[in-house]
């Protein structure tokens, strides 16, 4: 029997390797960039072209390479950053696995110009797909400049996997400001089919955040200083009063190295307790210095995930850093100056992270229902002559009973001569002949508005409301570039957005039945929820849209309704393709049978 394991030929196991470190175009751009930082660059240009699936060059005025090192860095496991294992204990530079280069030289056509200080050439090498194509000297000047052109171009499986270019290019952006907000002395440059999105001066880590997010961010930032013998936490956190009801701008760097950790999350969103709804959240920039021999780096291809030797007094030192600064710029009198036991005692706090997904048992899907295809099939649903209710769980009764037969509809039963309440502020109670209703006011105005939207972006039909007074906006760079590439979408939703000069815009008008008195935070949600789905199909994108509008009525307080006004809501969600759920899928109204009451007294 022969044998039948083999070493894979190079340039496979480059593409292989290229899986993990090579996502999308804002992989090669965190790693390149990263790359002109440990160089020692002083200034960093960045050109894109088509969000990177064209070109992606990173020029830089660092230190060069020699032209035997040219060569060389484009081998796997090739690093000036390690010579042996216990180096890893001390790394403070961004790349050091050796792995970055020959993975992006294995899916893309790759040329490298360099050349020291005091030597009269510089070096060229042109790599595609793993293979050297050529090597020479040049003139060019001191530092690097590296061009990757036509990425995944000969893993076309992977290309097909590329979102569209406004949502790959959100994704480069992203990677741009972690680096340029972890090196703020660094002049930085970023220019995408030849237009200038940043241009960043060097300066300190106030001046970065203002030229990233824009002047009106300076008046938001609170300073965060705090130094133990252990680790040294800088940086600023926003005012309160600025909470959004989206992440927003949220950074921790360790060691100048951009991190996530839900774990210092929650240790930030406790220290802004009873300042913010539970809902909202506030804004970050977090600097953590620390010996490098107390944290492992070494634990993810990205090096977007470490490990804390002591995590429980890093999570107090920042808690009590971010709780004092908010207190000594008196935002709220009720925090002390003293420092926290969990600070001296290194412990951490009890309870599960934020952001963790809660256990569900026994609730309601919408698989559980019968479809629901038309306004006019739905009273076939209901026999609430004979109902027997279907209880899910203890607290949850059956939204709809089992059988079906022909005795009156639901929406016939609720109709204006029957007595309808609104009760605890939220849902709307109606008597049943065999029973009673009980409706979640807000879900149900949530399902009305989807499938307005919905129809409204099918038909590009909505209404709008002129603003008085039209409101100006300056947007981030990934929200104006997302706002600009569906701006045809947002105005068949009833938006009037002009484009002003640069990152601003001006709003004139508003969707007529959102409701919303702040055109910014409408916006931002509906943006959010772009950014969080990335939908590519015109139907999700549709589908998205419609949500964000949702889930704006859901951010709204509850109104007290009259009688006219109930039987109205109840008559617009019927009108609906599908009344029972919202578009997450929770329940709008569930129903209580006469038989079930009867054997509650009964017990």
């Amino acid at each position: 029997m022969s044998d039948i394991i083999r070493l894979l030929p190079d340039h496979v196991a480059n593409q292989i390797a290229a899986g993990e470190v090579v996502q999308r175009p804002a992989s090669v751009v965190k790693e390149l960039l990263e790359n002109s930082v440990d160089a020692g660059a002083e200034q960093i240009t960045l050109v894109v072209k088509d969000a990177g699936r064209t070109l992606i060059q990173v020029t830089d005025d660092g230190k060069g390479m020699t032209a035997t090192d040219a060569r060389a860095c484009f081998e796997r496991h090739a690093t000036s950053k390690i010579r042996q294992a216990d180096d890893l204990q001390t790394i403070r530079t961004k790349g050091f696995r050796g792995e970055a280069l020959a993975s992006i030289a294995a899916i893309a056509q790759v040329e490298l110009r360099t050349r020291q200080e005091g030597n009269d050439l510089g070096t060229r090498v042109l790599i595609e797909g793993s293979r050297v194509q050529a090597q020479e000297a040049l003139a060019c000047p001191v530092g690097s400049s590296l061009l990757v052109r036509s990425l995944f171009y000969n893993v076309p499986a992977r290309r097909q996997f590329l979102k569209s270019d406004p949502v790959e290019m959100k994704h480069v952006i992203e990677e741009f400001q972690r680096v340029a907000l972890a090196h703020p002395t660094i002049r930085f440059r970023l220019l995408h089919n030849g237009q200038e999105l940043f241009h960043l001066q060097p300066g300190n880590e106030r001046q970065r955040i203002v030229g990233v997010f824009g002047r009106k961010f300076d008046e938001r930032l609170v300073p965060v200083e705090e130094a133990t013998k252990f680790v040294r936490v800088e940086g600023f956190v926003t005012k309160p009063e600025f909470a959004k009801r989206n992440r927003g701008e949220q950074y921790f760097f360790v060691n100048s190295r951009y991190i996530r950790s839900p774990y210092l999350e929650h240790a930030v969103r406790r220290a802004y307790d009873e300042l913010i709804a539970r809902d909202n959240y506030p804004g970050w920039f977090l600097f953590l210095e620390l010996d490098p021999a107390w944290i492992d780096i070494n634990i993810h291809p990205t090096k977007t995930e470490i490990k804390f030797r002591d995590d429980r007094t890093v999570y107090a030192i920042v808690h009590a850093a971010v709780r004092r600064a908010l207190g000594r710029h008196n935002i709220t009198p009720s925090i002390d100056f003293e420092p926290e036991p969990a600070l001296l005692m290194g412990a951490t706090a009890s309870g599960p992270v934020e952001g963790e997904p809660p256990v569900s048992s026994g609730r309601w899907r919408p698989t559980d229902l019968p479809p629901h295809t038309s306004s006019a099939g739905w009273q076939q649903l209901f026999d609430l002559g004979n109902q027997r209710v279907t209880q899910h769980d203890e607290h949850l009764p059956g939204v709809m009973p089992e059988d079906q037969g022909h005795a009156a509809p639901l929406h016939q039963e609720v109709n204006s001569q029957r007595p309808v309440f609104q009760m605890l502020g939220r849902y709307i109670l109606a008597q049943l002949k065999s029973g009673f209703v009980v409706m979640d006011q807000q879900r149900a105005m949530e399902r009305i508005m989807y499938e307005r939207s919905m129809r409204a972006l099918e038909g590009g039909s909505g209404t709008s409301q002129v603003q008085l007074f039209p409101v100006t906006l300056e947007l981030n760079a990934p929200d104006h570039a997302l706002l600009l590439a569906i701006l045809p979408e947002l105005e068949a939703l009833g938006f009037q957005v002009e484009p002003l000069s640069g990152r601003s815009v001006a709003v004139n008008g508003m969707p007529a039945e959102s409701g919303a008195e702040d055109p910014a935070e409408l916006l931002g949600q509906v943006l959010e929820q772009v950014h969080n789905e990335r939908g590519s199909l015109k139907a999700e994108r549709h589908a998205t849209l419609a949500r964000g509008m949702a889930r704006s009525v859901m951010n709204q307080p509850v109104k007290r309704l009259g009688t006219v006004e109930m039987h109205d809501l109840i008559d617009r969600l019927f009108a609906c393709e599908m009344p029972y759920f919202t578009p997450g899928g929770k329940p709008v109204l569930i129903t209580y049978g006469q038989n079930e009451l009867d054997d509650r007294f009964e017990r």
